[in-house]
């Protein structure tokens, strides 16, 4: 393990597998004792083994984020097991595409329900905390990184409320930036093209194998390479903010 962030505690959301997971690895593999929020218990629990194992300190945390009481309730548990809180990774999401004239609409409701909503329960449970990090944290800074997509700067059809919502973590996200940065509280958004994960399962009968093979010539983005990325920028120094990170597979053209 290094130590580029011991003494730190960071947060991530949708810890359960892919991207949340993979950013969990890295950030304990730097000194980072992890806060694993997700709603599967088994495989968060599977994963603080796994960090604990490698020497790293974990505590796994089942929560609905979309639910504010049990978004408040991970963050106060988050500082009171762990001590305190430096980073939060709002990396949970989901991914229901096809045309929005034939979409149910509870599709939408459960993008906005974790995309936006989700995100802004742990942010606001989670500010307090950082910047008293920010003041008191020998590095000097806090990070809160939002996770975004490609989809957050382009519209295309068929993706039209996915679209909505990571438009609004752009914009939240610059928002916050501009209302934290200068108490020390660095606010990044990524913004990943294809990445191989769950996201695409999600996708309903009919139009997941349309989804799956239309991406199917990319070599998509792993994981680790997008936790590779926020791991580079809540690690830069005190003077440094990564305001935005879009990352996308070489061969991705749009």
């Amino acid at each position: 393990m290094s130590d580029k962030l011991d003494g730190t505690v960071a947060l991530v959301t949708g810890a359960s597998s892919g991207i949340g997971e993979a950013t969990a690895i890295a950030l304990a593999g730097e000194g980072a004792a992890v806060a694993l929020v997700a709603r599967r218990r088994e495989r968060l629990e599977a994963l603080a083994s796994k960090v604990e194992g490698s020497g790293g300190r974990a505590l796994a945390i089942e929560a609905d984020i979309t639910d504010q009481e049990q978004a408040i309730a991970a963050v106060g548990e988050t500082v009171a097991g762990l001590g305190r809180l430096d980073i939060v990774v709002n990396n949970a999401g989901v991914m229901l595409l096809g045309p929005m004239a034939d979409a149910p609409s509870e599709e939408w409701d459960r993008m906005i329900d974790v995309n936006l909503k989700g995100l802004l329960y742990i942010t606001h449970a989670a500010i307090p905390h950082l910047r008293a990090a920010a003041d008191d944290a020998a590095r000097g800074v806090a990070d809160l990184v939002n996770i975004s997509s490609v989809a957050g700067r382009k519209a295309r059809a068929g993706m039209g409320v996915y679209n909505l919502t990571k438009h609004g973590v752009g914009a939240v996200s610059e928002a916050l930036r501009q209302e934290l940065t200068t108490e020390g509280v660095r606010s990044t958004l990524i913004e990943p093209g294809i990445v191989a994960t769950e996201l695409t399962d999600h996708i309903r009968d009919g139009l997941r194998e349309g989804v799956k093979q239309a991406i199917g010539a990319i070599e998509p983005l792993q994981a680790e390479d997008i936790a590779d990325s926020i791991l580079w920028a809540v690690t830069r120094p005190k003077h440094v903010s990564v305001n935005e990170v879009l990352i996308q597979p070489t061969e991705q053209t749009w």
